[in-house]
């Protein structure tokens, strides 16, 4: 169509194949390439994303952990909940701001009981593992309306259930990453 020879153009085919943009086979000739557009190449980084790659350090206070003692840590550590673990750091249940604040207004004996007795228990916390990728743990994060997920492996013991915290993913861990995607392309 363009009224050129082959070896006129071979260089400018070389080059585009070395950059994946076409492809060559002996006694096919050339079609095209596997290279992808930038914007597929970062839709596929955050498909690859592993929870384990973002997650954060978790914030863990025991089941005894005051209220008081809880609310302090809290602030301190300026997180939305806290994860709370038995004696052999396995996940026992989660303590929020929300559950602190009711128990507290009106509550004079409320900074003296431990934490076990306000928090969410290990049944009802949607918890994530390392391998898990990032889009599931948002997908978890918004339907459950939660600001964060507990990141859990099996523990040691065997028992089915018993889980150990590794860390936390928060909507701000995977707002922060979005960005820092954006800002690379």
């Amino acid at each position: 169509m363009l009224n050129l020879t082959r070896p006129t153009i071979r260089s400018d085919l070389s080059i585009l194949v070395m950059l994946d943009y076409i492809d060559a086979k002996p006694k096919v000739g050339y079609f095209l390439g596997k290279r992808r557009t930038p914007e597929e190449e970062s839709k596929l980084r955050l498909l690859d994303m592993k929870v384990g790659d973002l997650h954060g350090v978790p914030v863990i206070v025991r089941e005894t952990t005051t209220i008081q003692e809880a609310v302090v840590s809290l602030f301190l550590e300026n997180v939305g909940h806290l994860i709370v673990t038995d004696e052999q750091g396995r996940l026992a249940g989660i303590v929020s701001r929300k559950d602190l604040l009711k128990v507290t207004l009106g509550n004079a004996t409320a900074s003296s009981m431990p934490v076990s007795f306000i928090m969410t228990r290990r049944p009802n916390i949607i918890t994530v593992s390392p391998e898990d990728s990032v889009l599931e743990a948002a997908r978890k994060i918004i339907a459950h309306q939660i600001d964060s997920l507990p990141v859990v492996v099996p523990a040691e013991t065997g028992e089915e259930g018993d889980v150990k915290v590794v860390g936390r993913i928060s909507k701000t861990n995977i707002i922060k990453m979005l960005l820092d995607t954006i800002a690379e392309d």
